[in-house]
Order: C-alpha cells, then structure tokens, then sequence
C-alpha cells in the first residue's frame, strides 16, 4: 500500500482515498473541509445542516467514481457536488414543510361537526394509518419518526444510530409508496 504524504496533489490523495486510505481522507478534510463548510452554510443557514453535509461530502470521495482530474480541480468538484446537495436539501425541506403545513391546516382548522365530514377525516386517517402498515417497517419507521414525532433526518440519524444517507433514502422510498398507495387523495 503506497503511504499518502501531504505533499501529494491532490488526485494522488483523491486515488488513495478511494482505496481506503483514511490518512488520504484527512488530508483532504485539512485541506478543503472549511471551504466545503462555509458554503453549506452560507446556502443552507444553519450550522447542524452545514455540518451533516460536510460529513455527507467527504465520506462519499470514498466511493464517488464521478470526480475526474482531467475535467477540473477537486476544489472545484467539491464546490459543485456541496452547492448541489444544499439546494436539494432545501428543495426537499421545502416540500417537507408544504405537507406539514398542509396537514396541520387539515387538522387545526375548525372541523364541523357534521356527521358525514367527521366520517370522511376518519376514513382518510383510517387508510393513510393502513397504507403506512404496508410499508416495510425500516421506512415506517423513519417516516413515523419525521412526521409524527418532528425529528429531523439528523435526528433521526442518531436516534436510529444509521447513516443519514440511509434515512433520506428509506425516507424518499417510503413516501413514494404512500403516494402510489393514496394516489386517489393526493391532489
């Protein structure tokens, strides 16, 4: 195994990386972890997100095959797959807070007590709890944990002691099913 020096450029480091070589993996944090950081933030506004993706960016160079030294800098690779992965996590928070706000509309507002309207928001309850039976109960869990308990995949990820990746994951799966599931309610 060839030993990493500081010295090395960095597709050296990035190769070495890639085979596992966690000496090269630090490197490339020392080198380029505050720049990844200050731009998470600056786009996602908050340090615990800033910091997860951070986390997110550096241990994915272990496995990402995308990253090409003829195409341009790793700065530059890191820069874009930071910017990218922080405007996808507010598209998905943005999403995340339009269901969450529309079903707490459903169910803060003023309810009739008319017989018929109370059936239907049992009927709608009833299926949306059998639909979520369904799922297998890693994704049932993960969603009953976001929706139900208002944990964040972060906190979701240490509650569950998994990595947030397989939180988003379990997460976007689950949710896609619902929606095949309740198609007929979903506008």
């Amino acid at each position: 195994m060839q030993v990493v020096v500081q010295e090395q450029d960095d597709g050296e480091i990035m190769a070495a990386a890639q085979r596992g070589d966690s000496l090269a993996l630090g490197i490339l944090y020392n080198r380029y972890g505050a720049v990844v950081y200050r731009l998470a933030l600056r786009i996602l506004q908050r340090s615990q997100d800033a910091e997860d993706l951070t986390q997110e960016i550096f241990l994915g160079l272990e496995t990402t095959t995308r990253y090409n030294p003829q195409r341009g800098n790793l700065l530059n690779f890191l820069l874009t797959l930071t910017r990218s992965r922080a405007l996808n996590r507010i598209r998905q928070g943005q999403s995340r807070g339009r269901l969450l706000k529309a079903c707490q509309h459903n169910h803060l507002t003023n309810v009739p007590n008319l017989p018929m309207e109370n059936a239907t928001l049992s009927e709608v309850s009833q299926r949306v709890a059998s639909a979520l039976e369904t799922l297998p109960p890693n994704q049932r869990q993960v969603l009953e944990l976001a929706y139900y308990e208002g944990l964040s995949q972060s906190e979701i990820t240490q509650k569950l002691a998994i990595p947030l990746g397989t939180v988003k994951s379990r997460s976007r799966q689950g949710l896609l099913k619902l929606k095949n599931l309740l198609q007929d309610l979903v506008e």
